[in-house]
């Protein structure tokens, strides 16, 4: 019989996430040197190598990479089981682990956090925001209860919760604050600022600007949307951004904000979660909590 540890394989899944065993050891709360000896004598128990150590480099060996889809299976099924708990009871308590795009975070978060914690004292809040091809893997290999994106991911495994919808505005210098509103073919002929790949954001201005297939040397990429906007107050070129970054993004800035023409540029907002959650009536409840947050902003409620 191979004995190893519940506590080996959350180990093992670190460090195939990290790539990198001081990475690994420090998500874990745990030394290199502990780590390692874990790794090492999970490794002892099953007979064979999970890595292929090089100088530089640790890549999964063939056998350390089938292993790691039932790891993720069996890790996925023990957090389950802990949820199913938490499930029959009456408040939402423990950990809640929420993911959430870039372009939502910053503005969303303070508001959302403090009623959450408000209307249930003993929960524990992790969050994590990163671009939503992310989000959608770490929702799917458990590492995530639920998460805030743009709706429709059009998972069928996945429950979509609306929360709000919201439009895009034009980001301009403020000498331009007087001059119509550029139409969509004129936005095509100026110097757009857009995030960089990856972020669903730019591609719904890219399609609202109908410029899928626009020279690189066209378009300027930013890292956030705080960036984005000091470049429009510096005269670079102009942006688009959400109704929900306006009171934190434009308040500094030497620009002037702008509003399309009707049907406005727009976006939906939602709630995330696996249709297997056991928590998912508690989820149906964060999102209430959450929607609230948002309609300090001004945006549109389902």
């Amino acid at each position: 019989m191979i004995n190893f540890t519940l506590r080996q394989l959350r180990y093992f899944d670190a460090l195939a996430r990290h790539g990198h065993f001081g990475r690994a050891a420090e998500a874990c709360s745990i030394s290199q040197p502990a780590l390692s000896v874990q790794i090492k004598e999970l490794e002892e128990a099953l007979g064979a190598e999970l890595f292929e150590r090089a100088a530089r480099q640790l890549r999964l060996s063939a056998f350390g990479e089938e292993f790691l889809v039932r790891v993720r299976e069996i890790l996925r099924s023990v957090d389950e089981l802990g949820d199913l708990a938490r499930a029959h009871r009456r408040q939402l308590v423990g950990r809640l682990r929420i993911g959430v795009i870039p372009t939502v975070a910053p503005y969303l978060l303070p508001g959302m956090i403090s009623a959450l914690t408000r209307e249930n004292a003993d929960l524990d809040i992790h969050v994590r925001e990163t671009v939503t091809p992310k989000l959608l893997q770490e929702l799917a290999e458990g590492r995530l209860d639920t998460a805030i994106v743009a709706l429709p991911v059009s998972e069928p495994s996945l429950t979509e919760m609306p929360l709000f919808e919201e439009n895009f505005v034009l980001v301009r210098p403020r000498a331009d604050a007087d001059k119509p509103v550029p139409s969509r073919d004129m936005l095509r002929e100026m110097r757009l600022l857009l995030l960089e790949e990856g972020h669903c954001f730019r591609e719904q201005a890219l399609s609202f600007c109908d410029m899928g297939s626009v020279r690189p040397r066209e378009i300027l990429d930013g890292s956030s949307l705080s960036t984005l906007v000091q470049m429009v107050g510096a005269g670079i070129g102009v942006t688009l951004i959400p109704e929900i970054a306006m009171p934190v993004e434009t308040r500094s800035a030497d620009v002037s904000i702008a509003r399309f023409e009707d049907p406005q540029p727009s976006r939906k907002i939602g709630m995330i979660w696996r249709k297997t959650s056991p928590i998912a009536k508690q989820l149906t409840e964060v999102s209430d909590v959450v929607r609230k947050a948002a309609a300090d902003f001004g945006v549109s409620l389902p």
